[in-house]
């Protein structure tokens, strides 16, 4: 299976509107997988590099900021329901 390149398809932040956005709904299974592993406990270079594609080492930075953001963003949708109301 070939690896997607790091620093494809994410925004450096995730949106914080007040109400679902298309990046929201383009980013839900990102969403889920960020919510697992904070439940797993994984360390966050970890989920960045592997859930984000943003190489810590590199740039870390943003890949702080990347993974910081979309993880609050992860806990708003689902802390309002809007993951039902997204996928309408």
């Amino acid at each position: 299976m070939p690896k997607m390149p790091l620093n494809a398809q994410f925004a450096d932040t995730a949106p914080t509107s007040s109400a679902p956005t298309a990046y929201d709904e383009h980013c839900m299974l990102t969403y889920m997988r960020l919510l697992d592993a904070s439940a797993d406990g994984a360390d966050w270079r970890e989920v960045a590099h592997s859930v984000l594609h943003i190489d810590p080492e590199q740039e870390p930075e943003r890949a702080f900021r990347a993974w910081a953001t979309h993880l609050a963003r992860a806990r708003w949708m689902t802390g309002n329901a809007c993951w039902h109301r997204s996928s309408r």
